[in-house]
Formats: structure tokens, C-alpha cells, sequence
């Protein structure tokens, strides 16, 4: 099998961004805060977005929402995805003061999810092309970077990405980022590579091949049938981002729960206790994922009543990985 890292690993030009590495961490709620986005940085992802972040929310200085932008100087670039529909609100977002920190901003033209969809936002405005041609006009005026993910259309036949993604290049987005599933396909099927690489034949801008990476070959295929500019992991980057370090040929360390123990002091630092334990036990339970005789473990981790307990568990958990080693 081909090697990721010595037949298409390379640094990214965005706008007037240069990313160490063409291999992204993509938004995923609940999961890339700040102590995730860091870890994914030092083992080689070139760049990981904030979770999925409302306009509106921002718009009305919602204090949950504002807790998602939390970042500091050792995260840089910094990118931020914003979700919404009014191109008012994602102009007031890029210029204001939650999101000066950061120097992208993404925009969130590809979740599926139906409230989502229904309330005219997310994949829903791949069918709305002057009023997402509006959001990225809004979004540019900021002076920021400006991004776009999306899906290829709504479903198979209603497929917009070469015409969307012109319309994407010509309103001033710098790259656009294709997961490979239509919305009625959700997060399931065999990508269709066919049409994120319709989508890099349509324009100049880097396009990125997003969907169903799950190993290095499942990376170097999406290279080889979509022509991309570089790779965006999701969901299985929770499960094992030592997939960042496959990919770039970074030296790390190989132990995953080495990893976990790191964040868990990071969001210690970071966060309350409550949202620092409530982020732990949900990575845990990703890191945990197929592998046997975890489960004890899990339900331990999910009756700690703090972060001293947390630490006793985790800390167990990689004496014993270090034995089997």
C-alpha cells in the first residue's frame, strides 16, 4: 500500500494561511474543544475547527454558545464553523468580538440533521445558492479566511456541487471542504468520490475529500479517485487520533491513554469540573471503541463523581496497556 505521507502529504495554501500538513480535523459537536483541537495539532493534523457554532447564537451573546470559542496562544491557526442562514448574523459574528481570536471561518453548508435542515441551514443551503452566495459575501467582509463544507446535494437527484462549488470560488471562499454523501445518506454508505471530484474539477480553490476515513488506505483512496488537495477526518478521529500521526509520519507517542490522561489535565485547566468530566467520559468511551474487555472500565468512568476519580481509573487503564505491551 502506498504511503499517505510520501506520495500526498503536503502543506496547504488557504487564503493567506499556510497549514503545516494537508490533513484537517473536521467540527464535530460535543467533541472538538480546545483540549481535543490541541491534541490533533501535536500529532499532526494541519488544522481542527471549534465545534459547530451558531450565528444567531453569537448574534445574542449566548453564553453557551460563547463557551464553545474558548482557545488560547498555543492554538494556531485557529479556526472557528459557524452554522446559521442569515448572512446579517454571520457578518456580525466574523467582525465581532467572540470570534477575533481566529483566523478562519468555516461555514457549516453540510449537516444533515433535520431541524437543522428544516430551519433552512446546514445542507439545506446547497439548494439555496443565492442565499449562501449572501453568507459567504458576509462572511469575507470580516477580512478573515473564509471556508465552506458541504455535501454534494440534498440526494442523488438533486446533485449542485459543481455548480455550487463555483458559486463557493466566485463569492470569495478560499477552500471548500466536500463531504462525499448526499443529506439523505446521513454518515453512511461508500463516499461518492466521483462527485468530490467533480467539485475539484470546477474550480481553483484547494478542495478537501471528507467521508468514511477510517485507516491510512481509506486516505490514500480518497486521494486517488478524488484528485483532492488534502484529506478532513470526522468521526474516527475521535476513536484513534493517532490516525494524524499515520498520515504525516509524525513521531509520537504510540499509546492512546497516554493521550487521554494529557487531556484530561488540559481540561482540567480549562474548563469547570462538571464540563471537564462530562468531555473525558465521552472521549474515553470513543478511545475505548472496539476494543475488548473495555467495558468494566467504561462503567467506572461514568459513576466518578470528579476529576481525582477520573485520573485513578485512567491511570489504571494505561499501567495494564502498558503490561500487555
Amino acid at each position: 500500500m502506498e504511503r499517505f505521507c510520501e506520495h500526498y502529504l503536503k502543506k496547504l495554501r488557504i487564503g493567506s494561511l499556510t497549514l503545516d500538513s494537508n490533513v484537517l480535523m473536521a467540527p464535530l459537536a460535543g467533541y472538538t474543544s480546545y483540549p481535543f483541537r490541541v491534541m490533533c495539532r501535536k500529532l499532526g493534523a494541519g488544522l481542527c475547527f471549534t465545534e459547530m457554532v451558531s450565528a444567531n447564537g453569537l448574534k445574542y451573546h449566548d453564553k453557551a454558545t460563547a463557551k464553545l470559542l474558548y482557545t488560547d496562544e498555543a492554538e494556531t491557526p485557529r479556526a472557528v464553523q459557524l452554522l446559521g442562514c442569515v448572512p446579517s448574523a454571520f457578518e456580525y459574528s466574523c467582525k465581532g468580538a467572540y470570534t477575533e481570536a481566529f483566523d478562519l471561518v468555516d461555514i457549516n453548508m453540510g449537516c444533515p440533521v433535520p431541524n437543522i435542515v428544516r430551519n433552512g441551514e446546514g445542507c439545506a443551503l446547497t439548494g439555496n445558492l443565492p442565499l449562501a452566495a449572501k453568507i459567504i459575501e458576509a462572511c469575507k467582509r470580516s477580512g478573515k479566511t473564509v471556508t465552506v463544507k458541504c455535501r454534494p446535494g440534498l440526494n442523488r437527484n438533486k446533485v449542485t456541487i459543481s455548480e455550487f462549488a463555483r458559486m463557493c470560488e466566485d463569492s470569495g471562499a478560499d477552500m471548500l471542504t466536500v463531504h462525499g454523501r448526499t443529506r439523505d445518506m446521513m454518515y453512511d454508505g461508500e463516499p461518492l468520490y466521483d462527485l468530490i471530484a467533480a467539485a475539484k474539477r470546477a474550480v481553483h480553490i484547494p478542495v478537501i475529500a471528507n467521508g468514511g476515513i477510517c485507516s491510512e488506505a481509506d486516505a490514500v483512496r480518497m486521494m486517488e479517485n478524488t484528485g483532492a488537495d488534502g484529506v478532513m477526518i470526522a468521526r474516527y478521529g475521535l476513536e484513534n487520533p493517532l490516525i494524524f500521526a499515520e498520515l504525516t509520519g509524525k513521531r509520537v507517542p504510540a499509546d492512546k491513554y497516554a493521550l487521554l490522561l494529557e487531556q484530561t489535565e488540559i481540561a482540567a485547566r480549562c474548563f469547570d469540573e462538571l464540563a471537564a468530566m462530562d468531555y473525558i467520559k465521552k472521549l474515553s468511551s470513543y478511545f475505548m471503541k472496539r476494543i475488548p474487555g473495555t467495558k468494566t472500565y467504561k462503567q467506572a468512568l461514568y459513576q466518578c463523581g470528579n476529576m481525582q476519580e477520573i485520573r485513578a481509573i485512567l491511570g489504571q487503564i494505561f499501567r495494564e496497556t502498558e503490561n500487555e505491551a
